[in-house]
């Protein structure tokens, strides 16, 4: 495994350090660059992934490439980004992407297919989800009916907070709003349909839009990815039991034996909590793309 990068640098960029992503200011545009870092329970962790952030990269472009949905991608080649850049090639390659600056919509938007996580846990206690009624008798990780659109807020710091979908529209407006939830609801049919194929089942997702100046809605941010989705293994799948999932679940579970307050800086990984994980990501990826990751 290579040594994981755990922050990019460009010299006389300006540049805002996300949870995992550097994005770089080039004025009309944008230089995203997808470290090794991972979070959980709002914290960076000292310890990084090799070679997560390229999966991401990798597994975002085959989903855009797929979809063919309107998004913000410009080039993929650091020869095009700039010579501040260029200079970094080798640790940016396959990882970074040149992209159309956009108005962020302020608002998660995130699509559930299955019962589970704050969703069933809302669902248990009020028999909704995001304020959506559901029948009764459903159980956890239980597909549902037909896949429900569930914004959040987009948190800065600390969690993301569900909110309905009339919270929503009174912020952006009806029109944005529906057509928000229409494009979100069909980009996750048409993944959902083509991962089960590949004998993964798309939990939940959560999308990312941006305006351009002239008001066209694209697609922005991570698409698809474990970090952004609930992937299952189908062939394990049962309604009423919580499948293993395709993303950082290792490091969340060693986290909760290892006796973390939660309230400190967290403790490193141990390698082989590293190594399992990264073997999930990529497991993910070859998956839905058919392709060995290299």
């Amino acid at each position: 495994m290579s040594n994981p990068l755990l922050q990019s640098e460009i010299p006389g960029v300006p540049v805002r350090r996300g949870k995992v992503r550097d994005v770089y200011d080039l004025g009309d545009r944008l230089v995203i660059v997808a470290t090794d870092r991972i979070s959980a329970f709002d914290w960076v962790l000292p310890s990084g992934i090799p070679d997560k952030g390229r999966i991401l990269s990798q597994l975002t472009l085959f989903w855009l490439d797929y979809l063919k949905t309107p998004n913000h991608l410009i080039s993929t080649d650091v020869a095009r980004f700039g010579p501040a850049f260029a200079e970094h090639a080798r640790s940016l390659q396959g990882r970074s992407m040149l992209v159309k600056k956009a108005s962020v919509v302020p608002f998660e938007c995130v699509v559930r297919g299955y019962l589970a996580g704050s969703g069933w846990k809302e669902y248990r206690k009020q028999g909704t989800v995001c304020g959506i009624p559901l029948a009764a008798g459903l159980q956890e990780c239980q597909q549902l009916p037909r896949p429900i659109f569930t914004p959040s807020t987009k948190a800065e710091t600390g969690h993301d907070e569900n909110i309905s979908y009339d919270q929503m529209s009174t912020a952006t407006g009806e029109r944005l709003a529906a057509e928000l939830r229409a494009r979100s609801i069909d980009i996750y049919q048409r993944a959902s349909i083509y991962a089960e194929s590949r004998g993964i089942l798309l939990a939940d997702t959560k999308f990312e839009w941006g305006q351009l100046p002239d008001g066209a809605l694209i697609l922005i941010d991570e698409v698809l990815t474990p970090d952004s989705s609930r992937f299952w293994p189908k062939e394990s799948y049962q309604a009423g039991r919580n499948p293993p999932s395709f993303d950082k679940q290792f490091v969340r579970d060693w986290l909760e034996q290892s006796g973390w307050d939660k309230n400190s800086p967290p403790p490193p990984l141990p390698n082989d909590v590293v190594e399992k994980t990264r073997a999930k990501y990529v497991e993910a990826f070859e998956k839905l793309t058919g392709k060995k990751f290299v």
